[in-house]
């Protein structure tokens, strides 16, 4: 058996589950991917309390979980930070082939510093990561995927991104009416007349300097929500924020309106370029362009429906 590719990949989750789609969409594994998801999502639900285990924690690791076998999936426990930080099952590693490559698929709490630490040459993380510790801050701004390996210094880390997977949700600007003149719009361009408050997330400042520029903030400081203190509710307070906003509802509920997608929050697949190798690549190219080959046989499946009815 030739050696697999070792690809660091997030335990849980959004980002997880989008990168077990996409191992999907350019393997015949679609049944271990689901049962991938299917089992964490119940253990979430477990987790949160929407479902009440019949068996206890260990009693369900060691049912789901086969270390005889490389391309079945194994789980571990991690605490959770949830009161009284209950041990949740989470994703451990799995090997499926791709184009004949065994990959091996190993979950981290941090895939993106495991490659930054050369431990891996592949891995998948979300953008957000990256522009919170490797992206130079300059006065302009940055609102894609595609701008982050420009700003990365090639002296702080040999991990750059390939693509993003698609399941995005933007970092947006919200804002109470009051705090928006009549005609004007909340975008980037109002941020930068702006002076005052921007409740972020406190994880999130330097992000969002990334996105916004320091240029645009001169004259803003930034204000915390309070422990517990749900993100629009602290955003109403304060009257200007960033926070992920799938579909504005919640901030609407809060009296607030829903202004310029600044950034994607997308998972990316990276890659260390001083770990790559043939199959790394070739791991690598399969993964970043099977969206394009899917529509390529779309475009010419349908060409040949045309072609027959045509003919019919």
């Amino acid at each position: 058996m030739s050696q697999s590719v070792r690809v660091a990949v997030p335990r849980k989750g959004r980002p997880l589950e989008a990168v077990l789609e996409r191992i999907a969409m350019v393997t015949d594994a679609e049944s271990v991917v689901d049962e991938v998801i299917s089992t964490l999502r119940h253990e979430k639900a477990i987790t949160k309390g929407s479902i009440d285990p019949t068996m206890d924690v260990y009693e369900r690791l060691s049912n789901i979980s086969t270390l005889h076998d490389e391309y079945k999936p194994e789980y571990t426990l991690r605490r959770d930070d949830r009161p009284g930080m209950p041990r949740r099952i989470v994703f451990d590693t799995l090997t499926i082939d791709i184009s004949g490559i065994p990959v091996q698929l190993i979950g981290r709490e941090e895939p993106f510093r495991a490659l930054r630490t050369h431990t891996f040459g592949l891995g998948f993380d979300s953008a957000d990561l990256v522009l919170e510790e490797v992206v130079d801050l300059r006065a302009d701004g940055i609102d894609s995927i595609d701008e982050i390996n420009a700003r990365i210094d090639p002296m702080n880390t040999d991990v750059r991104v390939v693509t993003g997977l698609g399941d995005t949700v933007y970092h947006t600007l919200l804002a109470r009416p009051d705090v928006l003149d009549y005609d004007v719009s909340l975008d980037r361009s109002f941020i930068i007349e702006y002076q005052g408050t921007l409740c972020i997330s406190p994880r999130y400042e330097r992000l969002v300097e990334a996105v916004l520029g320091t240029y645009a903030l001169d004259d803003v400081s930034f204000k915390y929500p309070h422990e517990e203190q749900q993100e629009e509710a602290a955003i109403s307070n304060a009257g200007v924020g960033v926070y992920l906003t799938v579909t504005g509802s919640t901030a609407r509920e809060h009296g607030l309106v829903v202004g310029e997608e600044l950034f994607p929050s997308e998972t990316v697949l990276m890659q260390n370029n001083a770990e790559t190798t043939a199959k790394t690549d070739r791991v690598r190219d399969i993964l970043a362009t099977c969206e394009m080959e899917e529509m390529m046989t779309e475009i010419n499946t349908q060409s040949l429906d045309a072609n027959n009815k045509t003919t019919e």
